[in-house]
């Protein structure tokens, strides 16, 4: 049934003479009502076209095949086509171009289509005008393929900024750090001087957790977080940490309670990282909880994973603070005062090291004054053996067979302090300055502990030409650098090196190294 006709008067003279084109269709396109400006743009007149064509009669052969395949659907599914443009045929065949947005309606009777038409009087600028959003288009995307480019960039820049920064505080930290270990073992009788030295300890410790912190930003922002991934006990990874922030939480007067189980957790993680996210919540958990709080360390297990928890009495978060909080840089408002100078990272390398082991972080807080607690989730390893042995923590400390160490370093600070301790670890030394010097020396030495960036030559060339030597075949070769990515690693790797050690160095892992190679 069609929609009742028009009535005579002003609205129906609106229609008719509107300055766009109207008309109105049955679903299968048979035109029931047109008006007097549509049917002048076409050179019809309204009896050709009432009951007698369809409008899609009226199309060019390419408007018929949208209409068969995009605008017919369109409205049957979206009851709507809006900005269509399309070639009509004229009565005396030539083409006018139309921009058409189309409704469909129903009553209880019936179904329509209603169109409202606007004739695009210059074709060629109309043209012009598509070529010019086209061209703006791909301007555009242009600019935003170089907007990215230029972020990676930046982003690339940032790494590599971050990795020579961490590189050139390591060299002056590794002498500075030798010298420490060696006044470790002298007994000092005026107190101001065991304090001082104690505050020199903790000091220097900190600035090396800072560099390998700004390490880890930039690997966590590459992907390439590294894993050494072994069969472990958790608890003690944990007493390590608790060791590790233990001068903290004193000097907070806070109560530290720590409530492990007496059966070991076995995960398949890496050890280092494992104590890395305990003692960065502990550590986390003592800025941020005031004089005379408490602080706790749990620890449980479902049947997948063991949950570490570290819960405090301190400032709390409040619920908007808390989708942040493991975001890099990330530091609370309320925090500030007691962030002792960190950079705001901790939290946001618990969560990339807590998933980079397949497990989780998350935080909770009833609110701002009133506590919070963290808690990791890290997967169980399959079996829970009844005994694991870690072969690195077993290893004996007697001395080994390499007793002659060649130290090779343009630092001098840097030689004297780590030739000082080896000696007085019972170790044979000599020195050298040079890329060329470690060359000559190295047929006499058992050891060649070797810095990279050296005058002459870079320590992976003189590691090369070392290893070329016949008389060398027996020395073992440690790089010594404060370059640490994956990179320098496998760089060193291919240059011969045995080793690759960080400055400053860690020298139990540096006496373990001397002491069990054959």
């Amino acid at each position: 049934m069609h929609p009742p006709p028009a009535t005579n008067g002003p609205v129906d003279d609106a229609y008719e003479y509107a300055p766009c084109g109207l008309l109105r269709t049955e679903p299968d396109g048979i035109i029931v009502r047109v008006n007097a400006t549509f049917c002048r743009w076409l050179g019809f007149k309204a009896t050709d076209l009432l009951g007698r064509r369809r409008i899609q009669d009226l199309l060019t052969m390419g408007g018929r095949v949208f209409h068969q395949t995009h605008w017919a659907p369109l409205l049957q599914m979206q009851r709507s086509v809006a900005e269509v443009k399309l070639e009509f045929r004229h009565r005396d065949g030539h083409k006018v171009a139309m921009l058409i947005n189309a409704v469909r309606r129903s009553s209880d009777e019936a179904a329509f289509d209603d169109f409202a038409c606007i004739i695009v009087h210059d074709r060629h600028k109309y043209e012009k005008e598509l070529v010019y959003a086209r061209r703006r288009t791909e301007e555009a995307l242009e600019a935003k393929i170089e907007a990215e480019e230029a972020l990676r960039l930046a982003n690339r820049h940032k790494d590599e900024f971050l990795a020579t920064l961490a590189h050139e505080l390591r060299n002056p930290l590794a002498p500075i750090q030798a010298a420490l270990n060696f006044l470790s073992r002298k007994e000092f009788a005026e107190p101001d001087v065991r304090l001082s030295f104690g505050v020199l300890e903790r000091q220097v410790a900190q600035i090396g957790r800072l560099v390998d912190d700004l390490l880890d930003v930039a690997r966590i922002a590459e992907g390439k977080i590294e894993l050494r991934i072994q069969r472990i006990d958790l608890i003690p990874m944990l007493n390590t940490a608790i060791e590790g922030s233990r001068e903290l939480l004193r000097s907070k007067s806070d109560e530290f309670v720590a409530d492990l189980p007496d059966r070991p957790i076995y995960i398949d993680a890496d050890p280092a990282r494992v104590v890395q996210i305990a003692q960065n919540l502990l550590n986390n958990a003592a800025k941020y909880t005031p004089p005379g709080g408490r602080i706790g360390l749990t620890v449980s297990w479902d049947d997948t994973h063991a949950i570490i928890a570290v819960s405090d009495t301190g400032i709390g978060i409040s619920a908007e603070n808390l989708p942040a909080l493991f975001s890099i840089f990330s530091q609370l408002p309320s925090g500030k005062s007691y962030a002792q100078g960190g950079l705001g990272i901790g939290l946001s390398l618990v969560r990339a090291l807590s998933e980079a082991h397949g497990g989780a972080a998350t935080a909770t807080s009833l609110g701002a004054s009133r506590g919070s607690e963290f808690t990791v989730r890290l997967p169980l390893a399959p079996v829970q053996e009844t005994a694991v042995k870690d072969e690195r923590m077993m290893l004996a400390a007697a001395p080994g067979s390499r007793r002659r160490v060649l130290v090779v370093d343009d630092s001098e600070d840097a030689v004297f302090s780590l030739c000082m301790l080896l000696e007085s670890d019972g170790f044979e030394t000599r020195s050298a300055s040079t890329g060329n010097g470690a060359i000559s020396m190295a047929s006499k030495a058992d050891v060649v502990l070797l810095d990279i960036g050296l005058p002459d030559m870079d320590g992976y060339d003189v590691a090369r030409q070392i290893r070329a030597d016949p008389r060398n075949s027996g020395v073992l070769l440690v790089a010594v650098t404060g370059w640490s990515q994956n990179r320098d690693r496998e760089a060193a790797a291919g240059a011969g090196f045995d080793h690759h050690l960080t400055k400053p160095v860690d020298y139990a892992r540096l006496l373990e190294i001397l002491n069990t190679a054959g």
